[in-house]
């Protein structure tokens, strides 16, 4: 392990002024206009070659080349930029500004590391070719990095790799997680109508209960996983909301049920769409109502570290962190991330960095812990280097 660059670890009071700035300013997907331009801004101040905005709606991309200019092989980095519809509880000094919104995933963290190689980089020039950073909207709901792919990301920014890195509560401020193949899994959601017919409460035989469907199709969903795919591969279907019926005395005429399934392997991912509908349709004939289900319009595919490319960061966080301090096999998550959209289009590689002793991602409690932005910082300047020596 080596000690951090004195010019990056001086840099931990700035570090955490920025992000405490964007915590106290959040944003939700596709609405982040104050954070991109706090972030363009920055760029902008340190000599980028180019800095682009409006990208996927917000996104923003800067450009910097290296000691050989725009010659050279380009590589991106991504971090992600929306926060959460959550009303934040955590009680700090620089608790959200905005009520019912904050940055319960640490997505401010994502920035500030990221911005704070940028401005290292843009210092040091150390590297060869070039590096896009890139600031990506709308990971949590709207599948942003698809609509950066969409708005054209890889043509106006070639890039032959994709790097990503995501804070993780439980794992030591200090410490890293990679591994190769799948690291994080396929996101679907999924909202089932059942329709029948209502009635009083008192008289059921006139009715066609959607609750009593309802809770039928519930149990029975849970029989996919257990009895539909097979039992060494991974998967979830997850029952999250169920909405039926305003008054204890009358049965209504629908219900509303939605969640959430997971995998890894595309097969399973068909394999669970088609029992799910089997089960709405055979339920609901059998009860006499309808049940129709439908599935998201923005699936997250599963994202799938490229062996080479991870190695290439292994190697890397083990200079940086030390490799006692790398896991490097640790268990996928069940967990979404439209990372996975970029590393579908180029070969990539995500890892997780520790955030301590947090409260989980994703609560009204959690906030990233400032201790660890040096580090991530390290590794990001360290990863461009070694991905583009200068010779």
């Amino acid at each position: 392990m080596q000690p951090i660059p004195n010019s990056i670890a001086a840099m931990a009071p700035e570090l955490a002024e920025w992000r405490r700035d964007l915590h106290q300013h959040p944003e939700l997907g596709y609405s982040e206009h104050r954070t991109a331009e706090v972030i363009a801004g920055k760029l902008r101040a340190w000599g980028f070659d180019a800095v682009e905005t409006g990208i996927g709606e917000t996104g923003v991309v800067g450009v910097l080349h290296g000691r050989t200019g725009a010659e050279g092989e380009a590589i991106l980095l991504r971090s992600d930029m929306d926060a959460l519809p959550i009303l934040e509880e955590t009680g700090h000094a620089h608790a959200s500004q905005t009520e019912g919104t904050m940055h319960a995933c640490g997505h401010d963290g994502h920035m500030t590391m990221l911005l704070g190689a940028a401005k290292h980089l843009a210092e040091t020039r150390n590297f060869a070719g070039t590096v896009h950073f890139c600031f990506q909207p709308a990971e949590e709901f709207g599948a942003g990095a698809e609509a950066m792919i969409k708005d054209g990301l890889f043509e106006r920014f070639p890039s032959r790799a994709v790097f990503g890195m995501h804070n993780w509560p439980g794992i030591p401020v200090g410490q890293f997680a990679v591994r190769p193949g799948p690291v994080m899994a396929s996101a679907d959601e999924f909202t089932i109508m059942v329709k029948g017919a209502g009635g009083h409460g008192a008289v059921p035989q006139l009715a066609s209960d959607p609750v009593i469907a309802g809770a039928q199709i519930v149990t029975a969903l849970q029989t996919v996983v257990a009895r539909k795919v097979d039992p060494l591969k991974s998967a979830v279907v997850s029952v999250t909301q169920f909405h039926s019926g305003t008054a204890s005395n009358v049965i209504p005429d629908e219900a509303i049920i939605s969640g959430t399934t997971r995998h890894f392997d595309e097969e399973v991912g068909k394999v669970i769409r088609t029992e799910m509908r089997r089960i709405c349709d055979q339920v609901g004939q059998g009860l006499g109502v309808s049940a129709e289900i439908v599935f998201s319009d923005i699936a997250y595919p599963a994202t799938i570290n490229d062996p080479e490319q991870t190695a290439l960061v292994a190697g890397v966080l083990d200079t940086v962190a030390g490799a006692e301090n790398v896991d490097r096999d640790r268990d996928p998550t069940m967990g979404g991330e439209d990372f996975a959209f970029m590393a579908n289009a180029r070969p990539g590689c995500f890892v997780f960095i520790g955030n301590g002793g947090s409260s989980p991602l994703h609560t009204s409690t959690y906030d990233f812990d400032d201790d660890a932005a040096p580090l991530g910082v390290a590794y990001w300047c360290k990863l461009v280097e070694t991905a583009l020596p200068v010779t």
